[in-house]
């Protein structure tokens, strides 16, 4: 059974750090894209980083996305957080990266909160 879940999340402050992992069972991530996208209350989900299969990292601005083979997993590391990026996180995989991707997690709140 293909399966996908988040962890990591939680409350934070202003301008701390937190990192999400995204494991999968059944099958290989290394095989495949992954994306993390953000849903935050009242707004549409939104994409915040993919790499695709041939890619191990990739950073964009205050995130880096990361694979680890051995785990089977994928990493979302969030630096210098601000209240808007409290939101529901997930991740998501498929061939390659798009807004509209296969097999989805249920998400990981982030609330980044004084």
């Amino acid at each position: 059974q293909v399966q996908i879940v988040e962890s990591g999340g939680g409350l934070v402050q202003p301008g701390g750090s937190l990192r999400l992992s995204c494991a999968a069972s059944g099958f290989t991530l290394d095989h495949y894209a992954i994306g993390w996208f953000r849903q935050a209350p009242g707004k549409e989900r939104e994409g915040v980083i993919c790499i695709s299969s041939s890619d191990r990292n990739s950073v964009k601005g205050r995130f880096t996305i990361s694979r680890d083979d051995a785990k089977n997993t994928v990493y979302l590391q969030m630096n210098n957080l601000k209240p808007e990026d409290t939101a529901v996180y997930y991740c998501a995989t498929d061939l390659s990266c798009s807004l509209q991707m296969d097999y989805w997690g249920v998400g990981t709140l982030v609330t980044v909160s004084s």
